[in-house]
């Protein structure tokens, strides 16, 4: 009980902060103090304080981040009591900061974000700035299918990253399509990126692609017990995937042959759930990927292997 009362924020913290602090500098350190103090889970855009309490602040502020030159600066009483409401919402009630401020950054873009999407955090953006060169150094993709589009956040970033290709992005959630419609329409991508509603390939009968990227939900009935608080304000739909985290990935690998060109690749993220998948398929050729700037439990798997493995998901 100590702890938790040591770790609020309480009314005298903010009173005093209000009466004493001045400069931008002074906050953000305040902010940082405070974030250490409550022993928060980073993983939702950030991975230290510093740059928590940065976007907190930057929002409040109304600008994209902070930075060196307006650290010497004041805020009005007005900013700074809207900081200290992100703040108690973040500590208090453990609502990761892209939440608070409807904001996230995924492959260098700005997206909308709120409740009924998970935040943008896939390994996978290291392969579209990459234009997945590894799979497609001659020719670019010309039709790509984001499963599991969420926010609309990788089949956008494809869409960025190839304005030749058509980009389909599906999901099963009406909620999160209407965020990623959103997003769509803020990148005026319209023209390229097709949001569609369906569970898995329902919807998509006789549509093929060149690539399929997809970003499922793999969170296993074990994991899903111990998540940190933060991660209960996301959607369950897009975190929890039955009791060994791999129940819509083996509906994925299954059709995926169907659904690719000649040529064509899977390209998939499992998490913590790759040790499952192995042991669930040993035989199946997964080409397990190595990112320079962090992440793990992805694979890609070309049509080919998918074909000549398919009794595995019969």
């Amino acid at each position: 009980m100590t702890e938790a009362l040591n770790s609020a924020l309480t009314p005298a913290l903010v009173d005093e902060a209000l009466n004493e602090l001045q400069t931008i500098h002074d906050w953000l350190r305040w902010g940082v103090s405070q974030l250490n103090n409550a022993d928060i889970y980073f993983g939702h855009g950030t991975d230290n304080s510093w740059d928590e309490a940065g976007i907190l602040l930057a929002s409040c502020l109304h600008l994209n981040r902070v930075t060196d030159n307006i650290l010497p600066t004041r805020m009005t009483s007005s900013e700074a009591r809207a900081y200290c409401e992100l703040l108690e919402a973040r500590i208090e009630r453990r609502v990761p900061a892209a939440y608070l401020t409807h904001h996230a950054y995924f492959c260098g873009l700005s997206f909308y974000v709120d409740e009924r999407v998970l935040v943008p955090r896939s390994p996978i953006g290291e392969l579209i700035q990459g234009r997945f060169v590894s799979w497609f150094a001659d020719q670019a993709p010309q039709r790509i299918l984001d499963l599991c589009t969420g926010s609309g956040c990788i089949a956008i970033a494809c869409a960025k990253q190839f304005p030749e290709a058509e980009v389909d992005a599906v999901d099963i959630s009406e909620d999160a399509l209407d965020v990623a419609i959103h997003n769509i329409e803020m990148h005026g991508l319209e023209h390229q990126v097709v949001p569609i509603l369906s569970d898995g390939y329902e919807a998509l009968a006789g549509m093929t692609y060149d690539l399929i990227v997809t970003n499922p939900p793999y969170v296993d009935e074990e994991d899903m017990a111990d998540l940190p608080a933060e991660f209960h304000h996301e959607p369950e739909l897009g975190l929890a995937s039955g009791a060994d985290g791999l129940e819509l990935t083996r509906r994925i690998l299954a059709g995926a042959a169907a659904q690719l060109n000649e040529g064509g690749w899977l390209i998939c993220e499992v998490g913590n759930s790759m040790a499952a998948l192995d042991q669930l398929y040993p035989e199946l050729p997964l080409q397990w990927l190595e990112f320079a700037q962090g992440g793990h439990g992805v694979f890609a798997i070309s049509k080919a292997d998918l074909v000549a493995h398919q009794a595995l998901f019969n």
